[in-house]
């Protein structure tokens, strides 16, 4: 059983991660260009701790927990069964989010200003239908998609607080822009800069949302077993948001080589990291 202090800290890593898509907002109001060079470094980086962290840590300590409890060959099939089955989880996730109303396609911050002279010529009519359509899908497409990542984030922070701490940092990179994707298309809804910034930045709630429903649904039943099952699925979902959003995404903002040159900085930060604390 985990202490409270421990389960605090990682409810807190969970909130932290969540509502930096308040940051990716801030940059989308009150910037005027998208700086490109930074996100495709940032989202890189991002993408290289959460690979790294997955098969050289999350998958190893599931795979050895569940084959401490199972013997080596059922828990070593266990652990790769749980890692493609977060996999599946997180694209079936995906898939039922129609690609318009998906927070991870990507926006810039220049599309605030042509937005703004599209608002312009429209009927008021024709701006509630936008404003119903766009903020009830928009909202509940970044509440399917930062449900898993709170779920991972909680997760892995409750066995070992400094993965935690890693995770919720990489989590948190990827939600800046995300935070850009909801405001665009909320403030092309309401025409309101601020209520675009607030539905961006409580949608990250999601996050610690999915972390409670996660530790009230399986803390009663969390064995070693079950913990392994979890963590597997856990390195799938995060293997599959890095290659799927994150690397995708920070190549379209134009900056390939910096993407890679980013994710080979966030793999080597991870592993002197993990190194550190042997």
């Amino acid at each position: 059983m985990h202490d409270s202090e421990t389960i605090f800290l990682a409810f807190g890593l969970t909130l932290f991660a969540g509502l930096a898509t308040g940051i990716g907002s801030i940059l989308a109001f009150f910037t005027k260009k998208t700086n490109t060079s930074f996100l495709s470094l940032a989202l890189g980086f991002s993408a290289g701790v959460m690979l790294y962290v997955s098969f050289v840590e999350i998958f190893v300590k599931a795979k050895i927990e569940l084959q401490s409890e199972m013997g080596e060959v059922a828990g070593t099939w266990a652990t790769v069964g749980a890692f493609f089955g977060g996999i599946l989880l997180i694209a079936i996730i995906d898939k039922l989010v129609p690609s318009e109303e998906n927070p991870h396609e990507i926006h810039k911050i220049e599309e605030i200003e042509s937005l703004e002279k599209k608002i312009e010529g429209k009927a008021p009519e024709q701006k509630d239908k936008k404003l119903l359509r766009m903020g009830v899908f928009t909202a509940l497409a970044i509440g399917i998609h930062n449900f898993p990542e709170g779920l991972a984030t909680f997760t892995a922070a409750l066995t070992d607080p400094n993965l935690g701490f890693a995770i919720a940092v990489a989590i948190a990179i990827h939600n800046i822009p995300e935070g850009i994707a909801v405001s665009v298309p909320i403030y092309y809804a309401t025409e309101s800069r601020g209520k675009a910034f607030t539905l961006s930045f409580l949608s990250g709630l999601a996050e610690p949302v999915g972390a409670l429903i996660g530790y009230l649904l399986l803390m009663p039943i969390l064995t070693p077993t079950v913990f392994g099952i979890i963590f597997a699925g856990v390195a799938g979902i995060m293997v599959f948001i890095s290659l799927d959003e994150l690397l995708p995404t920070a190549q379209e903002y134009g900056e390939h080589h910096l993407s890679i040159y980013g994710l080979i900085l966030g793999m080597a930060v991870m592993a002197l990291s993990l190194l550190l604390f042997l």
